[in-house]
């Protein structure tokens, strides 16, 4: 300790003097400090040199070329100048331009700046006396530069004469007319040019001095720390301190070993030989040469940097350091510690494991039963496994199950509903579990079954395989005496080679829904054990629960669905001049209260209607049915789309404020009547999506139309408003649903442009071609709403289909009228039924001229029937009795009710039409 004290008193005595002798270092060339110094001289002056020539070389060519732009730029600017051309012209072109020129000249710092007259007189100089000489070219300006001006171009040049250099530009200056006027020339000299070069020779010299001061610095510095770090000490406290740092090497309880640049090993200390096995003549020996394993020598040779490494030696479990020394002030080479953590990784390998229970459990929740369907939840539940608990993956449901209902306690027959990473033994279906099977224990008893080898569940599933051990699950209940199933020896028996698996139930509310299968193939060296069936259980228990919640909502999808189907029409009527195509497709995640229809109208019209009740499941489906009901029921009435979603909407807002229970306002609907004759289409909507409409030549629209608040939403008595589209021969109205073009994710606009690039395209195509089109705009594969499609190609009654007139308001024009009717009945061939035709119009004109108002009009329709219209600028509706025998009147509407298969009345704006329906064949309507 006294002998430390006394060299670290020397040591920092004779600082002063190290310090002193740092420079005489310097300057003698044997020391390492006067050698570098010598070196960094030479390199600077080299430096130097080279770049005071790259320097006067890249100056002088990137000066002159400045020199070129710069006399250019001032020449054109000067030659283009406003009044140049007329101070030319001018009685004194000198005095004018003179002043101008010197301006110039000093402002950009150019040589000079003449104008030329085309006799080559000089009109501006730098020089005054020059002014008003006739300037004499040089040969070369003559040959080379005089022409170029002729044919009006600028020309930049090297000018050389004796004792004089300098760029030069000249510009020629034309007049309006295109005469030349005379011309301009700007030039620097060259010396302008080369003493730019020498004002930067003193930067670049008083660099290199710079340099060289640094670089005696440098050296300096590096001496004074080459000093610090040997603490000033001579060869034997070196000598001294290097014994005491290889005891303490050998004496810490960690393996240290150094290897050299060259991949040699150069020290080991005990507790490295004792680790590793190594020789007593490690040093100086490459690893491979140490009888170690090939791992452990890779490890000790490769250099590369590692912290907190484990590597297995022999039984033995090493924490690793590997850090270069060269970085620390060493020689090239690397240290490598060692550390025995046998029991310490034993200890954190069980907490690993435990941790990734758990983490897998989590996962477990977070990723597994996200949607309503079994077979989704099936195959979370095998990709939440696979690969981290298992090496394969089988996943069976009760067939019963998979259809929706109960679990029954006898039910043995599984279904295949997710699997991942099988072998192709295994990929194919299910089957009935195999009583004795392991698969047959885990349905009976409700526990995970352990299976050592699964060449038990190869013959399960029928696949050849040598039978192995089973072992149920402690304390389970499993049928048969003791856990284990004894070979022919009667001791467990494993198949070598083979794989273990893990049989467990999905279990829940004390019933099983079906088997899940865990495997671990033969070459996975960790095989399942009792530990692991608990994790089994619990992820079976977890997915179960969504198989079920998956489970019941097939079952009420599966309800509501067939509920929905059967409440919408089954068969769309054929209706005259227009083919109908139809969709209903149910959401994804419930049925919903969307629904279409068709609805035959008097006059061959035909009504069509999309709606879309509020809420999902059975009871969006009956409200649905209830309200296709209502609007069929008065449809019968033969209402106006407005009127008839008036009554709609009082019917729904009285509907919820009786029932109280589900609601059902909000509810949207559309109603269009589409009249063959005119091809007017009136629609009303209430909180419903406008229709598409497809054009014969394929242009795809939304045309606007008047819309109102939904159903119940608009308080009692709102009014609704229709609109009126003329609509081509040949084109599709689309009427839908929002489901068809709105989804959370997407908004409805991003969905319109996508249902119009759908439909856009060819014209010609039918209406299922134009529904299916309209199908694919879908926005998501699996829809979150359903929808409802209607597709309607419209056409036109004929002009022969079509008779009217105009009924004078006389009496005697009936007779008129009626034998128009007979002329154009007999035209249609329907001279079977003109007299009852006849017979019926004499009665409705007679009743309109009597009690009605004019206009009166008559209408006559043919095509599957006879429609004869009558109508009047009235709106009191007339109503069938029963006349009396002692009545002289009363009896017509009864005769007309007796004579037509129907009649009816019907408002229009102007007043009423009183129509009737007649067969086209007398005999046909009998009994009606």
């Amino acid at each position: 300790m006294f002998e430390r004290l006394r060299v670290r008193s020397r040591a920092h005595t004779s600082q002063g003097g190290r310090e002193s002798s740092g420079f005489r270092a310097l300057l003698d060339l044997r020391s390492v400090a006067g050698r570098t110094l010598v070196v960094e001289l030479v390199i600077v002056l080299v430096l130097v040199a080279a770049g005071v020539t790259a320097l006067v070389l890249q100056a002088r060519s990137t000066t002159v070329n400045d020199a070129r732009r710069v006399t250019r730029g001032v020449a054109e600017s000067f030659a283009h100048a406003p009044g140049l051309v007329p101070a030319l012209d001018g009685a004194d072109p000198s005095a004018a331009l003179q002043p101008r020129a010197e301006v110039v000249r000093k402002a950009t710092g150019v040589d000079s700046v003449v104008v030329f007259t085309t006799d080559s007189v000089q009109l501006t100089s730098p020089y005054p006396g020059y002014v008003g000489r006739p300037y004499t070219p040089p040969p070369y300006v003559a040959e080379h530069v005089l022409p170029q001006l002729r044919e009006g171009r600028t020309v930049t040049f090297e000018l050389r004469e004796p004792a004089f250099r300098s760029i030069t530009t000249v510009v020629p200056v034309f007049g309006a007319d295109g005469t030349p006027k005379g011309a301009v020339s700007v030039n620097i000299t060259v010396a302008t040019v080369d003493s730019v070069v020498g004002a930067d020779l003193p930067v670049l010299l008083g660099g290199a001095a710079a340099a060289v001061v640094l670089a005696v610095v440098a050296t300096l510095l590096a001496s004074r720390r080459l000093r610090r770090q040997t603490r000033g000490l001579g060869p034997a406290e070196l000598a001294r301190m290097y014994e005491h740092h290889d005891a303490v090497l050998h004496a810490v309880r960690e393996g240290v070993v150094i290897v050299g640049g060259d991949g040699r090993v150069m020290f080991a200390n005990d507790e490295a030989r004792r680790l590793l096995g190594l020789p007593a003549d490690v040093e100086r020996r490459l690893p491979a040469e140490l009888d170690l394993d090939p791992a452990t020598a890779a490890l000790l040779s490769s250099g590369q940097e590692m912290t907190d490494g484990i590597h297995q030696a022999g039984d033995r479990v090493l924490a690793v350091n590997i850090r270069p020394t060269a970085p620390f002030g060493g020689l090239p080479g690397s240290v490598v510690t060692l550390r025995d953590s046998t029991e310490l990784h034993e200890l954190a390998g069980r907490v690993e494991a435990a941790g990734r229970r758990r983490w897998l459990l989590y996962e477990a929740g977070m990723r597994i039963g996200g949607t309503l369907d079994m077979t989704r939840t099936c195959e979370e539940l095998a990709d939440v496994a696979l690969g981290r608990f298992a090496d394969t993956v089988a996943v069976d449901l009760l067939e019963a199950v998979t259809r929706g209902e109960e679990p029954q306690p006898a039910d043995r027959v599984l279904r295949r509903a997710a699997l991942r990473g099988a072998p192709e033994a295994v990929a194919g279906g299910a089957g009935v579990a195999a009583a004795g099977s392991p698969r047959a224990w885990a349905l009976a008893g409700g526990h995970a079954v352990l299976v050592e080898d699964y060449g038990v569940l190869a013959e399960d599933h029928g696949v050849p395989g040598e039978r192995g051990n089973a072992i149920p699950a402690d304390d389970h209940g499993v049928p048969g005496e003791g856990h284990a199933v004894p070979g022919d020896d009667g001791d467990t028996v494993l198949v070598e080679g083979s794989g273990s698996a893990i049989v467990a139930p999905l279990r829940v509310r004390g019933g099983v829904l079906g088997l899940v299968e865990f495997r671990r193939s033969p070459e996975n060296a960790e095989r399942y054990g009792h530990d692991d069936l608990l994790l089994a259980e619990e992820l079976a228990a977890r997915a179960a629960v969504s198989v079920d919640n998956a489970r019941r909502f097939t079952r009420e999808h599966g309800t509501a669905e067939a509920l929905q189907h059967s409440l919408l029409p089954q068969v769309v009527p054929r209706r005259t001049a227009l083919e109908v195509a139809h969709r209903y497709l149910p959401a994804h995640a419930g049925v919903g209260g969307d629904w279409y229809d068709v609805i035959p109208l008097p006059g061959f019209r035909t009504a069509l209607v999309v709606g879309d009740v509020v809420g999902h499941g059975i009871h969006a489906a009956v409200a649905m049915g209830r309200l296709r009901t209502a609007i069929r029921t008065f449809s019968a009435l033969d209402l106006p789309p407005d009127e008839m979603l008036g009554r709609l909407d009082e019917l729904v807002a009285q509907t919820d404020a009786e029932c109280g229970g589900y609601q059902i306002t909000g509810s949207t609907c559309a109603y269009a009547v589409y009249d063959p004759a005119s091809g007017i289409c009136t629609l009303a909507r209430a909180g419903h999506l406008g229709p598409a409409l497809v054009s014969p030549d394929g242009t795809v629209e939304y045309p606007e139309t008047a819309l109102a608040p939904p159903l119940g939403v608009g308080g009692q008595g709102h009014p609704f408003e229709t609109t009126e589209l003329k609509l081509d021969e040949g084109a599709h109205l689309v009427l839908f649903t929002d489901g068809l073009v709105e989804t959370r994710e997407r908004d409805i606009d991003h969905g319109l442009e996508r249902l119009r690039s759908a439909l856009s395209g060819d014209g010609r195509r039918g209406p299922e071609e134009t529904c299916r089109a309209a199908a694919r705009a879908l926005p998501a594969p699996h829809p979150s709403d359903d929808v409802a499609l209607l597709v309607a190609r419209t056409g036109r009654l004929a002009p022969d289909q079509v008779a009217e007139w105009d009924v004078p308001m006389d009496p005697s024009a009936v007779a008129q009228i009626r034998s128009a009717c007979a002329r154009r009945l007999s035209e249609w061939g329907l001279d079977d039924i003109a007299f009852t035709a006849e017979l019926i119009l004499s009665e409705l004109i007679t009743n309109a001229i009597r009690y009605g108002t004019a206009p009166v009009r008559v209408r006559l329709l043919r095509d599957t029937s006879l429609f004869c219209e009558v109508s009047d600028g009235s709106s009191t509706a007339p109503h069938l009795r029963w006349a009396a025998t002692t009545d002289e009147g009363g009896r017509g509407l009864f005769l007309v009710a007796r004579l037509a298969l129907r009649w009816g009345t019907r408002y229009t704006p102007e007043g009423k039409v009183i129509w009737c329906e007649l067969p086209l064949t007398e005999g046909a309507g009998e009994g009606g």
